[in-house]
């Protein structure tokens, strides 16, 4: 019988997060839409349409229009958003 090696994997380079980081805003929401949608105008002035994040949305963290959040962007569509933390 023969004796087997013990499976090595190759050592790889940390790679770099190959996930894009966000952009991160600040904005005002609008309105609220069913589903946990919201819309929400940025300090420059644009329109973007925004959900909760987990967190939000785990620790029920209500949202209302006016009230003043944080949006990280999607570098992929900068009219779609995720609200990451809401200002008392």
């Amino acid at each position: 019988m023969r004796k087997r090696r013990p499976f090595t994997k190759e050592k790889k380079e940390p790679q770099e997060n190959l996930k894009e980081e966000g952009i991160e805003v600040m904005g005002t929401v609008i309105e609220k839409f069913p589903g946990g949608m919201f819309s929400i105008q940025l300090e420059q002035k644009q329109l973007v349409l925004g959900h909760l994040s987990g967190r939000l949305r785990k620790n029920r963290i209500r949202i209302l229009p006016g009230d003043r959040v944080t949006l990280e962007l999607s570098p992929y569509d900068l009219t779609r958003g995720r609200i990451t933390y809401r200002f008392r």
